[in-house]
């Protein structure tokens, strides 16, 4: 995704690109996706961080940054759809993991 996204979350919200997960067998041959498998992505990129501030005034430190892949509540998210890319705005709190 090279073009600048012209989206900005609020408050401790960050906006991700979902990526599959490719699962693998022993051998290291891909399995691909169930056809029937209606599950959303729980992991992707973060491209956005919320520019919030907590009750106080007090500006919000994220435990993520642009860049990060993540594990996310797969229930979580709020899909959007800007110039043909899927989206998803969600809170911090619901981000379980950085992949490292």
């Amino acid at each position: 995704m090279a073009k600048e996204i012209s989206l900005q979350p609020l408050g401790n919200r960050v906006l991700i690109k979902p990526e599959d997960i490719q699962e693998k067998t022993p051998g290291g041959l891909v399995i691909p996706p169930n056809a029937s498998d209606e599950k959303k992505p729980s992991f992707g990129k973060v491209i956005k961080l919320g520019k919030g501030k907590d009750a106080k005034g007090v500006a919000l430190k994220f435990n993520v940054k642009i860049g990060d892949m993540v594990y996310f509540k797969k229930y979580a998210p709020e899909e959007i759809e800007i110039e043909g890319d899927t989206l998803y705005i969600l809170d911090t709190e619901d981000i379980l993991a950085v992949a490292k």
